[in-house]
């Protein structure tokens, strides 16, 4: 086969627009494109999307295996409702589907894969992988090379989000306030429960009984998961704050043993998908726009906490559209490629080495 094909439901919302931005970015060598179809709702379909120099129709969506069939890998990035429809049926037309939603990420019988971190875990899907929040890949991307060396033993995180994590409309209202500011109007509000412009809030998800908002639960919940590691301590406060794209992360680690700040970037400098920009003396460290349109986890800040004598502190920001949705989920397809793991008869081999 020249080529693989690859099939993207949501194609015109923000992850899936992304995700064709990439592609279209560069040639991926592991992941040749044979064919690739688009669908999206009915509101969308019809319209038509450039994709490396080609017009590609976009097909309406619908939850029937015929419609997929052919086709080897299928990206779902639509609303978790949608996607427990959608990905048993991608599965059932022979595609593996890698679903970007919450709806699969904590079922016990779907992998919930980073491949810088549990490549191996990509080996045991039976037709869906799930990629993590956005919050949560960029954390175990940037923990994990030190997670290796030197177990965590908690985790205390404070995000700083953008607004992109919501959608495209959250974007947008943040743009029209600004407008509506400076004009002196009325700020015009609609997509979240306060004024975003000029203001910050610690909201993100739906609240739950136990004080967490769905945002927080996530994080915990996901990196227990991806580092199985399901006793593992961890806080999180998860806050909006008025920036367009890449999400920033104050992360706060008590380890097995002391590190000392030295031995940790070399640590992170030697990690997968993880660059180390940390000189504060001149004012030299990750923000949310020098990360945007980068696929990098970016680290800085990296220092001993005074208040553990087994304790760090870093400074982690990432494009949180890129490495936080359509590229992990463009790494999973490679990886699943490269080691032939889309078979399930080579699946089911055994001691089989992982490529990652």
């Amino acid at each position: 086969m020249s080529g693989y094909r690859i099939g993207v439901v949501g194609a015109t919302g923000q992850v899936g627009r992304e995700f064709l931005r990439i592609l279209e970015e560069r040639d991926r060598p592991d992941l040749p494109i044979d064919r690739l179809r688009l669908f999206a709702s009915e509101r969308s379909a019809g319209s038509r999307i450039n994709v490396r120099g080609d017009s590609y129709l976009v097909e309406l969506a619908e939850p029937d295996p015929r419609l997929f069939e052919g086709l080897d890998f299928v990206l779902t990035a639509i609303g978790d409702e949608h996607a427990r429809l959608y990905a048993p049926v991608i599965a059932q037309a022979g595609a593996l589907d890698v679903d970007k939603s919450n709806a699969w990420r904590m079922d016990p019988s779907v992998p919930l894969v980073v491949p810088e971190v549990n490549p191996e875990m990509a080996r045991q899907h039976r037709g869906i992988i799930a990629g993590p929040n956005c919050s949560t890949t960029q954390m175990v991307v940037a923990l994990w090379p030190i997670h290796r060396v030197n177990p965590i033993q908690r985790i205390i995180v404070d995000t700083y989000q953008a607004v992109s994590g919501t959608g495209w409309r959250a974007v947008d209202e943040l743009r029209a306030q600004v407008r509506a500011d400076v004009k002196g109007d009325d700020l015009p509000r609609e997509v979240y429960p306060h004024q975003i412009h000029q203001n910050l809030f610690p909201e993100i998800g739906g609240y739950k009984s136990d004080g967490l908002y769905s945002e927080e639960r996530k994080m915990i919940d996901e990196t227990r998961k991806i580092f199985s590691a399901p006793e593992l301590a961890i806080s999180a406060t998860c806050v909006r704050v008025p920036v367009a794209i890449g999400h920033a992360e104050a992360i706060h680690i008590e380890l097995e043993r002391p590190l000392v700040a030295d031995d940790a970037r070399e640590i992170l400098r030697g990690g997968k998908g993880v660059v180390v920009v940390d000189d504060p003396g001149h004012s030299e460290y990750p923000t949310p726009l020098s990360v945007t349109g980068h696929d990098a986890v970016y680290v800085g800040r990296v220092r001993e906490d005074p208040s553990h004598p087994r304790g760090l502190a870093l400074w982690v920001v990432g494009d949180n559209l890129r490495k936080g949705a359509a590229l992990n989920a463009i790494q999973v397809f490679e990886l699943v490629a490269r080691n032939g793991w889309q078979s399930p008869a080579i699946r089911a081999l055994q001691g089989q080495e992982v490529h990652a």
